[in-house]
């Protein structure tokens, strides 16, 4: 059963890529589609609101520092927002929530989840029913949830209309228009984003997903206790966290939480929306640069490594940990389990769905998790930081693991080049020293990133305050939190804290603090650092004059070309980190123990 799901979600990630894929392709072209009849009157509206400058021929065009100048502009007021709405929560409405949300989050938490939400990283501190109203989740993580996803994909999109640029005006070269940054953020919104988590909301309220503004309900339990049931917006949230690659749950345990993924369906169907924009966009980049096969051999590249891992966490998870071997435990299939290891895991999604999951939401920047990651074997918990860890180019999340993948892609074209003796060239322009130089520091911020992050984690006394396990467990609990939040990912680790508990008890609270800044930081570094970096490369290219394919042209959609970036991408990314793997997963692994 395991393998017919995976070879289930991918036929039906394949079906879809050509189709949402195209889609995209003529909604930033600025075709008319099917939708543009609902949604171009709203359009019109909200540009002529944000007084976009036009020309005779439609939006003026940015080159890549106005762009960019756009990107972190709107960032900083999307960031300055949502920490208002988290200091000011019990001033705002609750949204019906009661008492929920009725004081403001910490300024240290405060930080670090703005930061997180801003960078589509969506690393949560804190347990959402209890601690947000919904005011706050609706209008403050809601909202970032949309326009964050909607930054990495107009980046992306900037980035490739920079590689396609044909022009033979030397006047139209020097300017090097990327695009207009307020048409295409509008444009993902309201025509890929919004609709499709319209639908994706729908079928999971029909799967028994919360969506209501009905508040908490008391509850008496079977022994006559109380229990108290939080709820709110659920689906509305959950749609756009998997579509947007967000990852933020409005409960604290994410997608094990029945009411935020009831059935084996609704888990199926969240991974295919967290696949169906990083997969796609793939095929989008095809038709932008006038080469369709160039995009299903990117898209092969990430198939291959993703089946890899996924086969590999399945494996490890079917078979149960050492531990429990040795405790006598029965990990075998029997009537009514799936066997395997389930431990934190939830019956209804079993051993293999939830290894599945987790590795389509960490080798994106999802971060979703429908079981507890601490919980995974050794040889298990080394899947989702191997995905993370290839710089999250194995799809990735929306717009940003595309650009991610092109980096390598100009990498492995100048190590080609060099292999057969001639100038790199990526669609026809030189690779020269300033794309090189540029795609090796897009390349190296991540491991320079997380691995300094986690030297200060493990090495000083404010970052061991957040760590409650000893010995590899310990490690990897710390290094997964970098390793997440230096990918833009939010998947957690369990046991590494950066919440001072309401009664003060918790005696490391500057190293709480610690932990919410330097995490905080790294997010933000880790977002708009590469998006500064790919959209030079793209301006550089953008004013490059296109040559005709030749005899010795090296070919970038050919199956050695995949092999050759699959190479690259193990070389330069994932090895960056193997003795953190070593000291980590690996250790526990090889000493027999589950923790």
């Amino acid at each position: 059963m395991a393998w017919v799901q995976l070879a289930l979600l991918l036929a039906v990630v394949v079906a879809i890529t050509p189709l949402l894929g195209g889609h995209m392709a003529r909604v930033f072209a600025g075709d008319r589609t099917f939708l543009t009849p609902v949604v171009g009157p709203l359009e019109r509206t909200l540009l002529r609101a944000l007084r976009v400058r036009r020309d005779q021929d439609g939006p003026a065009g940015q080159d890549w520092k106005s762009y960019a100048r756009s990107v972190l502009l709107f960032s900083l007021a999307s960031w300055l927002a949502l920490y208002a709405i988290l200091r000011l929560q019990g001033s705002l409405p609750s949204g019906g929530s009661g008492d929920v949300g009725s004081s403001a989050a910490p300024w240290d938490v405060s930080f670090n989840t703005a930061s997180s939400f801003v960078t589509n990283t969506n690393w949560q501190y804190y347990a959402g029913e209890t601690t947000l109203s919904n005011v706050t989740q609706m209008a403050g993580l809601t909202v970032q949830n949309f326009v964050s996803a909607a930054v990495g994909i107009v980046v992306l999109v900037a980035v490739v209309r920079g590689i396609a640029a044909r022009s033979t005006d030397p006047a139209d070269r020097r300017a090097g228009s990327l695009g207009n940054f307020w048409v295409d953020l509008l444009r993902a919104v309201l025509y890929v984003l919004l609709p499709i988590s319209i639908v994706g909301a729908l079928v999971l309220v029909t799967q028994g997903a919360l969506q209501t503004l009905g508040g908490p309900a008391e509850l008496t339990t079977l022994t006559g206790g109380a229990q108290t049931l939080f709820r709110g917006p659920v689906a509305s949230q959950e749609a756009i966290k998997l579509l947007g690659t967000n990852g933020g749950g409005f409960f604290n345990v994410n997608s094990a939480m029945p009411f935020e993924n009831p059935t084996a369906f609704s888990s199926f169907v969240s991974m295919v929306l967290v696949l169906a924009i990083p997969a796609s966009l793939t095929s989008t980049y095809g038709r932008m640069v006038g080469n369709r096969r160039q995009g299903w051999a990117v898209l092969g590249a990430m198939a291959l490594m993703f089946v890899v891992l996924a086969v590999v966490i399945t494996l490890a998870e079917g078979q149960g940990s050492p531990a429990q071997h040795a405790a006598g435990l029965v990990t075998s299939s029997v009537d009514g389990s799936s066997g395997g290891n389930l431990l934190g895991k939830e019956q209804r999604f079993g051993a293999a769905g939830s290894g599945l999951f987790n590795t389509v939401t960490t080798v994106t920047s999802t971060g979703a998790v429908n079981a507890s990651m601490e919980s995974l074997t050794g040889l298990g918990s080394l899947v989702p930081m191997i995905g993370m860890g290839s710089s999250e180019v194995i799809f990735g999340g929306v717009g940003s693991g595309l650009y991610g993948m092109l980096l390598f892609l100009i990498l492995a074209v100048f190590v080609g080049g060099l292999m057969v003796g001639r100038t790199p060239e990526l669609h026809g322009k030189k690779i020269e020293a300033r794309e090189i130089r540029l795609a090796m520091l897009g390349a190296l911020y991540m491991p320079l990133t997380v691995l300094s992050t986690t030297a200060l984690g493990v090495g000083t006394d404010h970052g061991r305050a957040s760590i409650s396990t000893g010995g590899p467990q310990g490690f990897s609990e710390t290094f997964y939190a970098y390793l997440s939040q230096g990918n833009n990912n939010g998947s957690a680790f369990a046991g590494h804290t950066g919440f001072v508990q309401p009664d003060g008890t918790n005696d490391g609270a500057f190293g709480i603090t610690f932990a919410d800044l330097l995490g905080g930081g790294a997010m933000l570094f880790s977002r708009f650092f590469p998006i500064l970096v790919v959209l030079a490369i793209a301006g550089s290219l953008a004013r490059k004059t296109a040559a005709p394919a030749g005899p010795g042209t090296l070919r970038t959609d050919s199956p050695t070309f995949v092999v050759l970036l699959l190479g690259v991408i193990v070389l330069v990314g994932a090895l960056t980190f193997f003795p953190a793997f070593l000291l980590g997963p690996v250790v526990q692994s090889l000493t027999g123990g589950l923790y």
